[in-house]
């Protein structure tokens, strides 16, 4: 009867952890940042769209980009899918394309530049990691001593001296 109980304790802890583990790959949230920007791979350049217009499932509204734009959005999970409408250059035709890709489970915020990703190019090439700016960390209010004057080099007398001038 000892054992059977113990057994059944940890098979429902094996679910529970296989389900911890599965919700956290299948349900973690990233915050996905397009660029439109032109980028230099093997001394050769990419240039910027006129226009992307990408849809992602689950926004409403699709994401509009002129050249170098940055657009972010949220996507559950491991995996994002785009639906791009693409225009070259001003006046040209829109294409459209459709991109499916794995996000990197390790990364908090990738940056996927789109030209580089249209073009072909290896994932180095189109794929980054947003690093926010450390705060900056502002001076402290300094007091100026007796030495400066008490910061106005005014004192007492010395004010009702320039007030009577």
């Amino acid at each position: 009867m000892k054992a059977r109980k113990i057994l059944i304790r940890l098979a429902v802890l094996a679910a529970l952890i296989g389900v911890a583990a599965w919700m956290m790959v299948i349900g973690r949230g990233h915050t996905v940042y397009l660029d439109n920007k032109s980028v230099e791979y093997n001394g050769q350049e990419y240039k910027a769209f006129y226009r992307v217009e990408a849809a992602v499932k689950g926004e409403e509204k699709p994401l509009r980009m002129d050249a170098r734009d940055r657009v972010s959005t949220i996507c559950i999970g491991q995996s994002l899918h785009l639906d791009l409408t693409v225009t070259d250059e001003k006046d040209g035709q829109p294409r459209s394309l459709s991109v499916d890709l794995k996000l990197p489970y390790n990364m908090d915020g990738p940056i996927l530049n789109l030209p580089a990703l249209l073009n072909g190019l290896p994932q180095e090439a189109w794929l980054d990691e947003f690093i926010p700016a450390p705060p900056s960390e502002e001076p402290e209010d300094v007091e100026l001593g007796d030495e400066f004057g008490g910061g106005l080099g005014l004192e007492g007398d010395d004010v009702g001296a320039i007030m009577d001038a």
